[in-house]
């Protein structure tokens, strides 16, 4: 249970000796192991700040019987360092063309007819509870959790039944 009271008189008191305590532990072994995974020593600081400085706001989180107060902390550090290097992963934006497209050639505004009108006969075959989240993802826009708002239903449910149903879309697209 090492770390438990710190945690916790930080989340209860703002403590911030016990802050300064679990920062003098725990950001030199986070900072060390970003540099293990890869990360250069300046994101590897910077991200260890940044770290730390969530277990100060997010203290309230914590729950000793879910996980020890190191599994907390480097599981935060693990998700950082995944959420940079998506980051770095992210391709640059082409570059728009200026003035007007040229007209498509007629085979492929054929071949997308042909498509939208398979992909609408594809569409009509899902059940419905599916056919309403693909419709409300990727032509409403809507976030996976913003539909979990909208319908009440559990984010897990919206993530499986847009799973299947892209799988099925899939399919029947062949």
């Amino acid at each position: 249970m090492a770390w438990v009271a710190e945690i916790t008189a930080i989340r209860e008191a703002q403590d911030r000796k016990a802050f300064a305590a679990l920062f003098a532990y725990f950001a030199p072994r986070v900072k060390s192991f970003l540099m293990k995974s890869g990360a250069s020593a300046d994101v590897a600081e910077d991200v260890s700040q940044d770290v730390m400085a969530t277990v100060w706001r997010k203290a309230h989180l914590f729950d000793p019987r879910k996980a020890s107060v190191s599994t907390w902390i480097f599981t935060i550090a693990r998700n950082r360092r995944i959420d940079i290097l998506r980051k770095q992963r992210r391709p640059e934006p082409e570059e728009l063309p200026w003035g007007p497209e040229a007209a498509p050639d007629q085979a492929d505004a054929l071949a997308l007819q042909q498509e939208s009108a398979q992909l609408r006969s594809a569409m009509a075959e899902l059940p419905e509870k599916q056919k309403d989240l693909v419709l409300r993802a990727y032509f409403g826009e809507l976030t996976h959790r913003e539909i979990s708002e909208a319908t009440g239903l559990p984010l897990g449910t919206i993530k499986s039944r847009l799973r299947l149903a892209l799988d099925r879309l899939r399919h029947q697209m062949k």
